[in-house]
């Protein structure tokens, strides 16, 4: 059965936790669906780790719905989730509701924004006109300009009210669960027992209700040092890098391919 946004909030009032993982590609979402992850998201995080970026700012909608295409084709059961991409709902919000809508057109169920503020009415128009949204708060990496870098939010008292109050007034607009990353352990276990929705943590601790890992983080894929909240469950770096060695030598030696390799 297809995994959707009310399994999601039955999850979280019968204190079932779920995992999420990102996913950019068929082969990669034909997997994770394999695995039963029950919600996919077509992170904007595919600006650095598919197209290397230095941040998620130089990603498009063009970007983004190429990609989501592809994830829709290889796990069309799981719940999927398009990241709307900086300036794709700034600008107005006609052309917000159309970059939306766009994204469910290409397969995804569901679109996530990042902030509170203006984001909040947007949410409403969204979910009124029948386009699920997913919040997402704290360390929101759009606004990597205005924090000063990756730092964690919510800290004092004040910033940590501030986002109390963005996750109320997203779900009061029809959010249906809320990213909570970036934000210390204590202020997610608050927003999370104040909510009827779900939370969604990355480097927020244990208390939210779901979390949410870049899949390449979890394959160990990835060459930059890891961020205190990463798990690496895989090697897939290392054992790539040295299958790509053994290939390349036995290609020189003359090893590949042999006889059992060709045609007769």
């Amino acid at each position: 059965m297809p995994v959707t946004v009310c399994d999601l909030l039955a999850a979280k009032r019968e204190g079932r936790r779920f995992a999420v993982l990102t996913a950019y590609d068929y082969t990669t979402a034909r997997i994770l669906a394999a695995a039963d992850i029950p919600v996919l998201l077509v992170g904007d995080s595919l600006g650095m780790l598919m197209l290397g970026h230095r941040s998620t700012l130089p990603v498009t909608m063009a970007d983004m719905l190429h990609h989501a295409r592809a994830v829709a084709r290889g796990a069309p059961e799981q719940l999927l989730v398009g990241d709307m991409p900086f300036n794709a709902y700034h600008a107005s919000d006609g052309e917000a509701i159309a970059n939306a809508a766009a994204f469910l057109q290409a397969g995804m169920h569901a679109v996530k924004l990042e902030g509170g503020g203006r984001v909040v009415a947007l949410t409403h128009m969204l979910v009124e006109r029948g386009i699920p949204v997913m919040g997402h708060l704290g360390l929101t990496p759009q606004f990597v300009n205005i924090f000063g870098g990756f730092r964690v939010q919510g800290r004092s008292p004040e910033a940590a009210e501030r986002i109390l109050d963005d996750a109320r007034a997203l779900q009061h607009a029809g959010a249906f669960s809320i990213v909570l990353e970036g934000v210390p352990r204590q202020l997610a276990g608050d927003v999370t027992r104040s909510l009827a929705i779900p939370t969604i943590g990355i480097g927020a601790g244990p208390e939210c209700d779901g979390q949410v890992l870049v899949v390449h983080d979890l394959l160990g894929l990835t060459q930059d040092p890891m961020p205190k909240f990463v798990r690496p469950y895989g090697d897939l770096g290392a054992r790539a890098l040295a299958a790509a060695r053994a290939y390349a030598h036995d290609v020189e030696s003359g090893e590949f391919p042999d006889d059992e390799h060709s045609y007769h």
